[in-house]
Parts: C-alpha cells; sequence; structure tokens
C-alpha cells in the first residue's frame, strides 16, 4: 500500500463499551443511520445489530438489473407492485441501445414501464443524478436501489443502498426489507481542500488509507468543515463511493446547502432539522483527516486501493481521458475539467471521451459554454449514460489501451479489453493528464492559467 501524504490529525476514536449518551429529549443517542432506520422501521429506537424489518420509502430500479430481472421472479411469486408510485426506473446501462442486446433490452424496459405505470426517466442520465435532480429525495428517506453505487443518495440525508435483483423483486413486491442495523464509521474532514483538489481525491485517498473492506458493511458518515463548503454534486461523489469502501450506506446530513439544491428541485422537504447523528451517540470508529493537507491522487490499475498523490505517480503515457460516470461527469465535474481544458488541446496521442451524467447537467453545461470547451479540444461526446464505465456499448476499451478515468472503479476487464489498464483521477486530473499526454498534476496547469475552478 502506498503511504499517503495527508495527514490524519487525531487517532482513530475506537467504539468503545460504554453506554451511548441521552439525547437533549431523553432518547438515547442516535446516529444519522440509527434515526432513518427507526423511522423506517417503527421505532422510537434501533441500535447496530439489531434486525428489523424497514417500510421502502421508494425503490429505484434501471435497464440492467431491473425489469429483465425481477420480472421473471414476479411472476413466479404472481406478484404485482407494492405501490407503482413509489417505484423509480431509469434506463441508463444499455442507453444509446448501440448493440442488437441493448437495443432489445431497451425495448422491454419501455414496454414494462408502461404495463408496470411506474415513474420511468428514459435516456435522460445516469439514474443516481437523474434520481435527485428530478426531486425523488429528501432527507430521512429510506430507499433501496438495484445498483452497488445506490449509496450515492446519502448525500441527501436519506439512507439509501444498493440490492441485487432476487432482493429487490422482494421489495418490488412487498415495499418492505429486512436489514441488520449497522454502525457508524464517522469521518471527519476539517479544513478546506486546496485548489486541485475534488472530492474523487477524498474517496482514492480513503481507499488506499482504509481498505475497500474498510467500511466494513455499516454506514459511513462524512462531516467537518471540508465536507461543510462542497457543493452537492462533490458530496454526491463522497456517498456514491462509498461503495468502493465497502460500506452498505455513505451519509451526510442535510444543511442549507441541501435544502437549496432540493428545493431548486421541486422537492417540499418538510423537517430536515432532526436527521443528523446526536452528540454522543456510539460510533464504530472515528477518523479525522486534514483536508489542507490532501493532494490530487490517481489509482494505478487495477484498483482504486492503488492510489497515492499524482506528484509521487509515474508519468504514465496514455491513449485515452474519459470524463464519465456518475462519479465523475456531473455539472460540477464538468465545470472543473473545463478549467483546464480552456484555450488547451489533449496531446495528439491522446483521445479526449466526454460522457456528461445527465442530460440536464449536459444543457446546464452547454448554456454555460463549458460543452462548447470541449468540443473546441476535439473532444468526442457520448450519451448520458453508464457506457464505457460499465463496460456496455461499443465503446468499450479496446485491447492494450491506457486509460486515465474519471469513473469510481478500474477493476480488470470492467471498461472493455482484460488488456486495457485504467487509471484513476478526478475530473481535474484527467483532464490535465489528456493535455500532457501522460499521468500529470492538474496544479500546474492551474498555475499556468492562473484558474481555479
Amino acid at each position: 500500500m502506498v503511504t499517503q501524504s495527508f495527514r490524519k490529525l487525531i487517532a482513530d476514536d475506537e467504539a468503545t463499551g460504554a453506554a451511548p449518551l441521552l439525547s437533549a429529549v431523553g432518547v438515547m443517542a442516535q446516529t444519522l443511520a440509527q434515526k432513518i432506520i427507526a423511522r423506517a422501521a417503527g421505532r422510537d429506537v434501533v441500535r447496530p445489530g439489531d434486525v428489523v424489518t424497514a417500510t421502502v420509502d421508494l425503490a429505484m430500479i434501471h435497464d440492467s438489473g431491473g425489469p429483465r430481472r425481477v420480472e421473471p421472479i414476479l411472476k413466479e411469486l404472481g406478484a404485482g407492485l407494492f405501490d407503482a408510485s413509489r417505484v423509480v426506473l431509469i434506463s441508463d446501462h444499455f442507453v444509446p441501445g448501440d448493440t442488437d442486446e441493448g437495443a432489445r433490452i431497451l425495448e422491454f424496459t419501455r414496454t414494462w414501464a408502461r404495463q408496470r405505470d411506474v415513474t420511468f426517466h428514459d435516456g435522460e442520465g445516469i439514474c443516481h443524478v437523474v434520481l435527485p435532480e428530478r426531486g425523488h429525495l429528501r432527507p430521512g428517506m429510506f430507499v433501496v436501489g438495484g445498483d452497488s453505487h445506490s449509496p450515492t443518495g446519502g448525500a441527501f440525508g436519506a439512507y439509501m443502498f444498493g440490492v441485487g435483483a432476487t432482493e429487490m423483486a422482494g421489495v418490488l413486491a412487498t415495499g418492505e426489507i429486512w436489514l441488520k442495523v449497522p454502525g457508524t464509521i464517522l469521518i471527519e474532514w476539517r479544513n478546506r481542500l486546496c485548489d486541485g483538489v475534488m472530492a474523487k481525491d477524498i474517496m482514492l485517498a480513503l481507499c488506499a488509507r482504509l481498505g475497500m473492506d474498510g467500511g466494513c458493511y455499516q454506514a459511513i458518515e462524512y462531516c467537518g468543515s471540508a465536507v461543510a463548503v462542497l457543493a452537492m454534486q462533490e458530496r454526491m461523489t463522497l456517498t456514491n463511493m462509498a461503495a468502493e469502501l465497502g460500506a452498505q450506506a455513505g451519509l451526510i446530513a442535510p444543511d442549507e446547502v441541501t435544502v437549496a439544491y432540493l428545493k431548486k428541485a421541486g422537492v417540499e422537504v418538510g423537517d430536515w432539522q432532526h436527521f443528523s447523528s446526536d452528540p454522543g451517540a456510539k460510533l464504530l470508529a472515528h477518523h479525522v483527516f486534514d483536508a489542507a493537507t490532501l493532494e490530487p491522487q490517481v489509482a494505478a490499475p487495477h484498483s482504486p486501493a492503488n492510489a497515492e498523490p499524482v506528484s509521487q505517480a509515474p508519468a504514465t503515457a496514455i491513449d485515452i481521458a474519459y470524463i464519465g460516470a456518475c462519479t465523475g461527469a456531473k455539472y460540477q465535474d464538468l465545470k472543473y475539467a473545463a478549467t483546464i481544458l480552456r484555450g488547451r488541446k489533449p496531446a495528439p496521442c491522446v483521445e479526449l471521451i466526454v460522457a456528461p451524467a445527465s442530460r440536464h447537467d449536459q444543457d446546464r453545461a452547454a448554456a454555460e459554454g463549458i460543452m462548447q470547451v470541449f468540443e473546441d479540444a476535439g473532444a468526442r461526446i457520448l450519451a448520458n449514460a453508464c457506457g464505457i464505465c460499465a463496460g456496455y456499448g461499443n465503446d468499450r476499451l479496446g485491447e492494450d489501451v491506457t486509460c486515465i478515468s474519471s469513473t469510481a472503479r478500474n477493476f480488470k476487464g470492467r471498461m472493455g479489453a482484460a488488456s486495457s489498464k485504467v487509471w484513476l483521477g478526478s475530473p481535474l486530473t484527467v483532464a490535465a493528464s489528456a493535455v500532457a499526454g501522460h499521468i500529470a498534476d492538474p496544479r500546474e496547469f492551474l498555475a499556468e492559467s492562473g484558474r481555479a475552478p
């Protein structure tokens, strides 16, 4: 494991056998995760380790693991949907349907949506980005998603986690799911990130520091002054990649930034102030880091845990620079990448590919001239879909290609040929590497141009 240079401010505060404190209202102090699960389970309080049956506020499925997988199970059970109004279906994996298989699956998905009368967002973008921008999430919700990056929803103060198709079929039929109440690992980032450093760098550094099982299938809650100043889409990157830490869920307590985003999306936010961890709530661990000492990160093939500061990484030549995925091609990501690419072009040996995470974010980026920056740089613009990140479609990586990507995972063969090699970085680092023709530090380009994201 590479030694990380960012500073831990205090030693890990491992949970002790001490009893939890009482909250101001005399109830056992609860973490944010416990509060949401208790509400869903119809209890005043829950304790880590309790096994409860929770009512699901919303079920989210997509075209890959959704209708084509759950419908045969529902038919075998002779079951309908527990409540079609609380099911959201989003097509994103096989979009744009540029293969015969993809076209067939999309047609089946669209037919199923009509027959089951569920809310359907077709080709609008990646599910984890479309769900909040379409106003489906709010603080305190208990949400189950049919995708491993479902913890993204925790950025909005919801408890959201991913399940497979068999479990999802049970949720769709009953509106309930059992779970073992998780403990909470609190990850606090103090001070502020420096120019050139993004939420993606936080997550790559944590993957290296804690390992990809560091979340122990528990709940991770992010907090601290560095998190508080992040825009919502940067917070989404933190909760999204809780999956790469091996957590069941990632959470950030809602605040005024959350409320402003949700109101703009048309959400009646309700009583959100209740949804935060009580002082004295028992934790599995409390990690505190200094954001001001964190450098831009890159992760070498074939694991996010192979992360190290980009200043220590070899200047590996690249063939493709890919800005895409729910992790790395949201509006905020596109905006950051454009600060480096404005007035510059990729090195002659590099193909720049951009796949905006949603149509909404692409339209906003176009209105602000950001998409024009990519076009002027000669980027190839792909559909608002999972695409290369999940190895779908005709644009998968070819043999012996070296790519730097803003995606969350770089497992061998995931994005294409098994001989391809994928490095991970933030959108800033991907853009800088595209221009340099090799793995490069974005701070050098920001300093040259005098721009800061």
